[in-house]
């Protein structure tokens, strides 16, 4: 992070700072690592406090994106060190999706993290000249966008990038324009703030202690530890689970557990026990459930997964039987 206060090139805080965004990721990767093998339960990382966690993390990163950005480009933009980090990360992004492609096609990585801070950062320029309450209120809109103008149009993949549809698409790291967008603009805009009233400066002249040390080097090159920690990690339980298998529960119950535990954190437990059951006996009358579990869900999928939900829905809603027709036999 370049900054000329107290006659230093970087601002060493907003390197720990991003470091330690990179260890909480690597941390939460490890979990979803641990239940992709089966050491945790089926929806562990998408549910409750790692829900939570992951969400805090990406924005945190987001946020961090767009302090950078201000503060690099805030004079002038200066084009070759922007470039040159565009293409960087453009590449990575477009390698972790081809490698994604092979190992997990089904929910391969079309627009992660690195997706959105490639394009984040180009539409980032636009703003620059911005002032700090513009910013925050764009970003305000950017967060509340998805549940204001989510409609049936930005359900075609060629628009899954921006947020909008009216379902989340398949993929095992997806970061939309919107709402994350926002917090690139937050960042910009505090970053603004900050630099009117000399903060920066005061960042500048705090000298780190020895044990921020690791974490400073990661967030000096953040790129190269996102790369290469995730398949270090996956490496280490592979390792782990030909040493100790892991006790693996059939499909079904684990779906309907998955399923349970993210129904319960907005409904009761009557409800999402009919719902759930519902949910997975179709699947499995339909032959689906297999590829739930391993992500193998196409456009197709995702639509006849709409369908069922809506009508377990109605069959836990109404704690009857009104919806006559089976399930099982309305699509081969």
């Amino acid at each position: 992070m370049r900054h000329r206060a107290a006659g230093k090139s970087r601002i060493e805080a907003i390197d720990i700072a991003r470091g330690a965004a990179l260890v909480a990721m690597a941390v939460y990767h490890f979990g979803w690592d641990l239940e992709f093998f089966g050491y945790l339960d089926a929806g562990t990382t998408i549910t409750g406090g790692w829900r939570l966690f992951a969400r805090s993390i990406a924005t945190s990163f987001l946020f961090l994106v767009g302090v950078s950005l201000y503060l690099a480009h805030e004079n002038q933009i200066r084009r070759r060190a922007f470039l040159k980090r565009l293409t960087m990360i453009a590449a990575a992004a477009a390698a972790i999706s081809v490698a994604t492609w092979f190992a997990f096609p089904q929910g391969f990585i079309f627009f992660g993290i690195l997706h959105h801070i490639a394009l984040a950062s180009l539409l980032g320029l636009a703003f620059l000249r911005f002032p700090a309450w513009a910013l925050l209120a764009l970003a305000a809109g950017c967060v509340a966008a998805p549940h204001f103008l989510s409609a049936p149009f930005f359900d075609a993949p060629a628009l899954w990038w921006v947020g909008l549809s009216t379902f989340r698409p398949p993929s095992n790291d997806y970061v939309p324009l919107v709402p994350w967008f926002g917090a690139v603009l937050a960042g910009m805009g505090a970053a603004r703030i900050a630099r009117d009233t000399g903060f920066f400066h005061v960042l500048a002249l705090i000298k780190p202690a020895r044990w921020h040390l690791p974490f400073s080097f990661a967030g000096r090159h953040s790129l190269a530890f996102y790369l290469l920690h995730q398949p270090v990690l996956i490496g280490c339980v592979w390792v782990l689970a030909q040493l100790w298998p892991p006790a693996m529960e059939p499909v079904e119950l684990r779906f309907t557990a998955a399923c349970a535990r993210q129904c319960a954190e907005t409904r009761d437990a009557g409800f999402c026990a009919t719902y759930c059951t519902c949910f997975t006996n179709t699947l499995k009358a339909e032959n689906r459930l297999e590829g739930m579990m391993s992500g193998a869900s196409g456009n197709e999928a995702q639509s006849r997964l709409s369908e069922i939900a809506t009508e377990c829905t109605m069959r836990a809603e109404t704690g009857s039987d009104s919806v006559q027709r089976d399930l099982s036999n309305e699509r081969p």
